[in-house]
This record gives C-alpha cells, sequence and structure tokens, in this order.
C-alpha cells in the first residue's frame, strides 16, 4: 500500500477563495449603511442636488429612518422642528408603502415649512 506523505490542499484553497468573496461582497452592502428599498420609478427621474441633505426613509415594513437610524413619527417631528426652512431634504420610500404613511411624513415637513423635498425614484427601463 502506498504511503501519503502530501495532502492536496488545492480544494481548501479553492474553498478558501469562495468564502473570501462572500465576505467582502457581504462587507460591501454592510458599510454601504444603506435601508433595502424598492423605489418606485418614473420617467423624468433626476440626480438629487450634490449638497448633504437630511435622508428621510421608509421601508417596506413601514418603519421610518432619519439619517439611516429608526425614528418614531413623534421624533422626527422634533429633529424636524430644529431643521432649517432652506435644509435639502431627501425622501426615500419604498413602492410597497401606504400612501397615508407617505402623507404623514409630507405634513410633518409642511408643518414646518421645508419646501425643499426630493422624492428618490428610479428610472424606468
Amino acid at each position: 500500500m502506498k504511503r501519503f506523505d502530501q495532502i492536496n490542499v488545492i480544494p481548501f484553497i479553492d474553498i478558501m477563495l469562495v468564502l473570501l468573496a462572500i465576505v467582502l461582497t457581504t462587507a460591501t452592502f454592510v458599510a454601504q449603511g444603506r435601508i433595502p428599498l424598492k423605489l418606485p420609478e418614473a420617467e423624468h427621474a433626476a440626480q438629487p442636488a450634490s449638497e448633504k441633505p437630511m435622508e428621510i426613509s421608509i421601508d417596506e415594513a413601514r418603519k421610518v429612518y432619519l439619517g439611516g437610524a429608526p425614528v418614531h413619527l413623534i421624533e422626527l417631528d422634533q429633529q424636524l422642528a430644529h431643521a432649517a426652512r432652506e435644509q435639502a431634504i431627501l425622501l426615500r420610500v419604498d413602492a410597497g408603502v401606504p400612501f397615508s404613511d407617505f402623507v404623514q411624513v409630507l405634513d410633518l415637513l409642511q408643518k414646518y415649512h421645508l419646501e425643499r423635498v426630493s422624492i428618490v425614484t428610479v428610472r424606468k427601463g
């Protein structure tokens, strides 16, 4: 019987490279810190302004986020009370969110006369 003096490590290296690719891909999504939303489509979608806007998001589960941090509508109301009237607002709402949730946030923005609001959509096609 032939004695094995070496172990074939090539399959082990292949598996490690696949795991490395998975880890790097996952780390990229985590590092971006984006709330996953399925944005509604619009034919004439424009790019948002280059200045740093206040970002308000509503995800599919109807949770509201301010700058990526989850907030309740009461907390959002308090934060908006301190915002300057010239503050740019970026509103990202999942396409599956009921219109009433969208209107609640718009009502808060109107309450404090925050009119520089951009609604994020994706271009059709």
